[in-house]
């Protein structure tokens, strides 16, 4: 069985803790998922590892936009028929609030799907859904992996 149709069983059985090996630094770093009625829901669970800022103390802002995006990559992988990784065109941020030192959470919509482009957006909040700590657009390339 080639990646792909490994990936595609994976889907199948919703075994969501296998699915995020495929993202490496999503794995570093803890992230889960989980399908609920609102779409897919990532989590980035606090360790003290994360804290960029011990005065504050937040969560290192690069902690945070790479969570977000590979919140992204996953959500087009777990979404659309797995094509393969997509690759990251552009990926643009905007930090609203200081990540506090607890867990944070994200969702992703597709704004705009092609056949060879995802414009996708990522809010990342943590304890109220309705004040995000930070928003991201971006666009990936989807790939076509040979079977």
């Amino acid at each position: 069985m080639n990646k792909l149709d490994f990936f595609k069983a994976l889907i199948e059985q919703k075994n969501y803790d296998q699915a995020i090996e495929f993202v490496p630094y999503a794995k570093f770093l803890g992230v889960t998922f989980k399908e609920t009625p609102n779409g897919l829901i990532f989590t980035l669970p606090f360790t003290a590892d994360k804290i960029g800022n011990p005065n504050i103390p937040a969560i290192h802002g690069g902690v945070i936009g790479g969570f977000m995006e590979n919140a992204a990559i996953m959500h087009l992988m777990w979404t659309i028929i797995p094509l393969g990784i997509p690759k990251n065109i552009d990926f643009t941020i905007d930090y609203i609030f200081p990540g506090r030192p607890q867990d944070t959470y994200a969702l992703c919509s597709v704004r705009k799907i092609g056949k060879r482009i995802a414009n996708i957006q990522v809010e990342a909040w943590q304890s109220d859904r309705n004040s995000p700590i930070a928003i991201a657009r971006s666009h990936f390339k989807l790939t076509h992996e040979k079977q």
